[in-house]
């Protein structure tokens, strides 16, 4: 899968984990990848913010389950600290984590399996240090089975699409599905930097922050619905 642009640095990341030889072997994946330093571990979510202001990381992967402070009650930690905060891609070993949708809400820009390939991995960072946001195919099957079984529920009020258009509808919905900018771009008949213009209106417009939300706008909305 392509690389996103080059940052203008190497792209800096904080790995928070319980588990020493997940911190070990992600640490020496990451280095060994041209334009990702690991500036710092660390084994709990306890004490994050003052270990974020000290290594100054771009990304941090933070474990959902962890025994002290839980990765979701870090995430809004380091989400919280003033100025820019850095990325946040959780980690989890289960596919279907009942901390998903609390963990984006909290400001999470990813969610990762900790067993997805190592290429996966490398690209989770790149892509979320240049802005984007994503989940890994796995998780994304196991949101939209979360959804199938639930109860059928009238869109929420508090998301209302009222002031997209038709073109942003079928990229809102797109994106929903998973699609890549250039797979919207191929399916729509558009230019890719078209979608791009699209997708950060429909940012703009819904007051998200970024795709991995629009997601989960789609289905509160209504908009999307597993199935179809």
């Amino acid at each position: 899968m392509p690389a996103p642009a080059d940052v203008a640095h190497d792209i800096r990341v904080l790995i928070v984990d319980d588990q020493s030889m997940i911190r070990a072997g992600f640490e020496a994946l990451l280095n060994a990848h041209e334009g990702i330093t690991v500036v710092g571990t660390s084994d709990d979510g306890a004490g994050i913010a003052e270990v974020v202001r000290r290594v100054q990381p771009d990304v941090v992967l933070m474990d959902i389950r962890m025994p002290k402070v839980n990765g979701l009650d870090a995430a809004r930690t380091v989400m919280g600290l003033p100025g820019t905060p850095p990325k946040v891609i959780m980690l989890t070993t289960f596919d279907a984590d009942e901390y998903v949708f609390s963990a984006l809400r909290a400001g999470a820009s990813g969610f990762l399996l900790k067993d997805s390939p190592p290429e996966e991995l490398t690209h989770a960072v790149r892509i979320v240090a240049a802005g984007d946001a994503l989940l890994s195919p796995r998780v994304t099957r196991a949101l939209i089975a979360d959804y199938a079984a639930r109860p059928a529920a009238p869109a929420s009020a508090d998301v209302s699409l009222a002031g997209l258009t038709d073109r942003e509808i079928d990229v809102m919905k797109a994106v929903a599905a998973g699609r890549s900018n250039a797979e919207i771009a191929t399916d729509l008949h558009l230019a890719e930097q078209t979608v791009k213009t699209h997708v950060s209106r429909i940012l703009n417009k819904l007051g998200l922050r970024d795709r991995t939300q629009m997601v989960v706008s789609a289905y509160e909305s209504g908009l999307v619905r597993p199935g179809r």
